[in-house]
Formats: structure tokens, C-alpha cells, sequence
């Protein structure tokens, strides 16, 4: 009896630690700073909005849900390689919602409830934006700084990315899993950050995000 109490015990303590370890971590996130302003003779990019994409993933007690964000416009430079300046603009109407099938009511529901003024209020805020302000080499990793607006807060974050490119016109950005607090851009609903007494009812701060950015050269 007290093997196999020992054997669930392990089990219970492995899944913890691999859990705790796969979670992705939180974008280091300061006040605004300036944007970076690319010099003339780096090279531009537009972002194709049809192959860029925001996934992004929200938990609580009872789960998780998940889906992705498009981008409605965006603007990169570059310069040797790095990233020297740039500005996304997502589109916050476009938040798909992707573990619910489509056709099943829960999906508009939750859909619904994330454009509201409960979580993004699309309507007065359609937009949230990143707007670069550095990128520079960190023990061997490209990392990204700039300034994200979501509603009517503005917070600097700082996550490891990696820029690549499949021809002469065409580069990749592409980000590590990175976790934003939502509380620090006022997203209140569920908060335990402005609400007591939530019990299991909670919803995480945490929102989980990777960012996909195909360009190609003007």
C-alpha cells in the first residue's frame, strides 16, 4: 500500500514539475518607451495579413480555450540581419475562437463575450497595436521590445523571437510562447487582481500568445 502510495505520489509530483515547466513564460513588461525609428537605408516589408497570424490561449480552473487573432495591417524593417523598426496593427473583431466547433452555440457565446466590454470591448477599442522599439542579441536570442496598446492601456514588453527568410523577398518572424498579464492593460473580468471572492469562478491573468508575421519586401 505504501509503494503504490509512493508510485502516485512520484507521478503526481513528475506531472507537476513537466506541467510547470512547459509553461510558457511572461513577456518582461515595463512603461512605454520611444519608437525605434528605422534609418533610410534599411529594407521595408508590409505584412501579408493573410498569412499572419496571433494564437493565443486563455485558462481557468475548468479548463482552457484558445484560437488566433488576425492582423489588418503592419509595416517591419530591417537592417544586417535584426529588426530595426516596425508596427502591427490587429484587428481585435477578427478573435476567432478555435477548441469549440464553429457550429456549436458555446463557440458565438465565448466569441461574443471576448469582444464585449467585459474582456476588449472591440467596439470603442477595435484595434490593439505593437509598435517596435528595439531588438537586440540576448545570450544567443533575438529580443523583441515594443510598445503593445490593448483598449486604452500601453505596455512595453520584451519577447524572444526569430526573423528568418525563404527568398529575397520574403521574411518570418516568428515568436517563443509568451504569456502577457492581462490585469496590467485593465481586462478586469474574473481578475483576481481587481476582484475578491472569486473562489474557482477565477480566470487566469495570463494570456498565453504566439506570434506568426509573414512580410514581404516593398
Amino acid at each position: 500500500m505504501k509503494s503504490n502510495f509512493f508510485k502516485f505520489f512520484t507521478l503526481i509530483a513528475f506531472i507537476t514539475f513537466s506541467s510547470c515547466g512547459d509553461k510558457a513564460k511572461e513577456a518582461n513588461t515595463t512603461e512605454t518607451k520611444d519608437a525605434a525609428v528605422a534609418k533610410s537605408s534599411s529594407t521595408s516589408y508590409n505584412v501579408n495579413t493573410e498569412k499572419s497570424t496571433i494564437e493565443w490561449q486563455g485558462s481557468k480552473p475548468t479548463g482552457t480555450h484558445n484560437g488566433i487573432i488576425s492582423l489588418s495591417a503592419g509595416k517591419l524593417n530591417t537592417s544586417d540581419g535584426s529588426i530595426v523598426g516596425g508596427k502591427f496593427i490587429i484587428d481585435m473583431s477578427s478573435i476567432v475562437v478555435q477548441d469549440i466547433p464553429a457550429e456549436e452555440e458555446g463557440n458565438q457565446k465565448l466569441t461574443t463575450h471576448l469582444k464585449s466590454d467585459d474582456f476588449f470591448d472591440v467596439e470603442s477599442f477595435p484595434n490593439a497595436i505593437f509598435e517596435v522599439t528595439d531588438a537586440k542579441d540576448v545570450e544567443g536570442k533575438l529580443m523583441l521590445s515594443g510598445n503593445l496598446t490593448i483598449k486604452d492601456k500601453t505596455n512595453n514588453i520584451s519577447i524572444p523571437v526569430k526573423l528568418s527568410s525563404t527568398d529575397d523577398s520574403t521574411i518570418t518572424l516568428t515568436s517563443e510562447k509568451f504569456t502577457i498579464d492581462r490585469s496590467k492593460w485593465h481586462v478586469k473580468y474574473g481578475s483576481k487582481s481587481f476582484f475578491e471572492d472569486l473562489g474557482d469562478k477565477f480566470i487566469s491573468n495570463d494570456i498565453e500568445l504566439k506570434i506568426n508575421v509573414v512580410a514581404n519586401k516593398i
